[in-house]
């Protein structure tokens, strides 16, 4: 057998493969006879028929076998032999493949197209800069908590002899049936419990349940924004017809200290309770700052490194996330299955791009682990597995099993190599610790340094008229955010 490989890009190669007439000619006879003796021919008994004749008549039957047992053997010899390691199914062409003989005659030519790892580039990962901003714990935000654990506490208490009013929680049955889409299946759905006015509402269910009583039952229309956030509904109209079936008060207890003892969380006052809630959201907001970090310097890692990805880990990156949506989907009570297929489609698509920043990604931070001798112990993987065991309520050996079909402990080594790997990355980058600026604080430092950075030309006019329409420019986004 002779091959020949060329390279057709970093991730791509072709195997060129001539397979001799001799273990053609052999494969050959093997099939035949194993037809011969299989096979009934009209006029001779099983297993005497001639061979010519077995071969003419089942001439392209045992042409395909003669394939189907010949060529992977050859093709992984010759992956073996040129000590490639292909990523996904080699790609398989055969030269002249209609006039193709496969009785020994001739040799039989094909070509292979394999993906592999290209060369990656020793990545310029010292002395990378950014900047460490921790958010400031305030007042208002610990006030926050101490309301989300009062609710917790909370109990609905009903009203009767009035209707419902903004503030209400009211519990009714919904049946909603699409305008435009009358085959689609209605929405139906009982005890659904809505507070009247809140921010997370529709706010055509807070206009159209206020002012019922009990057993009221009132028919209304939605019509959802095209970006609205369930997926099924954006861009929807739908007849919906609501029963009240009650209504009442959420009734919070007060934040006084008999409250911050009842918690059994060890505090001793209320006073106490905000005391350690803010030193666990002042712990939680560096933590978020630290996180910001290892991702600006994983993102300026990728940004800086140009390479060619291989398109199955691509492929295979933009699977997991497209099936990560789905889950995301069904957590929020959602069939993914009902989805159409072009929507389906668009988001693969669009998810291949962030498939790629992440398999450029973890490869950079392979390489980087090779650099700094990263090694992932076995009491390093049994402590993830505990840890995660707590996590998810489990036992360690569950997880051992749920890991089992997913690459075993490896994928954990894996995990803690890279998590290793960012800390690495890290540790060798100059880190500035500066003062919090919120989004738009940050967008407005940007706006001003890229007019600084501006070339100084031209008269003290234009600049001016540049001043004005960046205040413009302003003004309008102010419009569009409080309309």
């Amino acid at each position: 057998m002779k091959t020949e490989i060329k390279d057709v890009s970093p991730t791509r190669k072709e195997l060129k493969i001539e397979i001799d007439a001799e273990s053609v000619k052999n494969t050959y006879n093997k099939v035949s006879q194993k037809y011969a003796r299989a096979v009934t021919i009209p006029g001779f008994r099983k297993g005497f028929a001639p061979m010519d004749v077995v071969r003419m008549r089942y001439k392209d039957d045992i042409k395909n076998e003669v394939l189907r047992e010949l060529l992977p053997d050859k093709v992984t010899q010759a992956i073996q032999e040129n000590d490639l390691s292909p990523l996904g199914e080699p790609e398989l062409h055969l030269e002249d493949a209609e006039n193709i003989k496969v009785n020994g005659s001739q040799p039989i030519s094909l070509h292979v197209h394999i993906e592999v790892m290209p060369e990656i580039p020793t990545p310029n990962y010292k002395g990378v800069e950014a900047t460490r901003r921790v958010r400031p714990v305030g007042d208002a935000e610990v006030e926050r908590v101490i309301d989300e654990r009062r609710k917790e506490g909370s109990a609905l208490v009903p009203v009767e002899n009035r209707k419902s009013q903004i503030g209400d929680t009211v519990t009714i049955d919904l049946e909603g049936v699409f305008v435009d889409k009358p085959e689609e299946e209605p929405i139906n759905a009982n005890d659904i419990e809505i507070t009247i006015g809140d921010a997370n509402i529709e706010q055509s269910f807070s206009e159209n349940l206020t002012g019922l009583g009990e057993d009221e039952e009132k028919e209304f229309t939605v019509e959802y924004a095209e970006d609205f956030a369930a997926p099924l509904l954006a861009g929807q109209k739908v007849n919906y017809k609501a029963k009240v079936k009650s209504i009442g008060i959420v009734e919070m207890p007060e934040a006084d200290d008999e409250w911050a003892k009842s918690l059994d969380e060890g505090y001793e006052n209320v006073t106490d309770l905000r005391t350690k809630l803010r030193e666990d959201l002042e712990a939680h907001s560096k933590s978020e700052a630290d996180n910001r970090v290892r991702d600006e310097l994983v993102t300026k890692l990728i940004d800086s490194h140009e390479f060619e990805v291989p398109n199955a880990l691509i492929e295979l990156q933009a699977r997991n996330l497209l099936n990560n949506f789905a889950q995301d989907l069904q957590r929020q009570g959602m069939d993914p299955k009902v989805l159409e297929q072009d929507f389906i489609q668009m988001a693969y698509e669009q998810m291949k791009g962030q498939a790629e920043r992440d398999v450029r990604g973890a490869m950079l931070l392979e390489k980087v682990a090779e650099l700094e001798n990263v090694e992932v112990s076995g009491d390093e993987i049994a402590e993830e597995i505990e840890r995660m065991a707590q996590y998810y309520g489990v036992g360690a050996e569950q997880i051992r099993a749920s890991l089992s079909q997913q690459g075993g402990e490896n994928s954990i080594a894996d995990r803690l190599r890279s998590r290793k790997a960012v800390e690495a990355l890290v540790a060798q980058s100059k880190v500035t610790d500066a003062e919090w600026i919120d989004e738009s604080q940050a967008r407005a430092v940007e706006t001003e340094e890229s007019v600084e950075e501006k070339p100084k030309k031209g008269s003290k006019k234009k600049a001016e008229e540049s001043e004005v329409a960046e205040d413009s420019k302003a003004k309008k986004k102010k419009s569009k955010a409080t309309e």
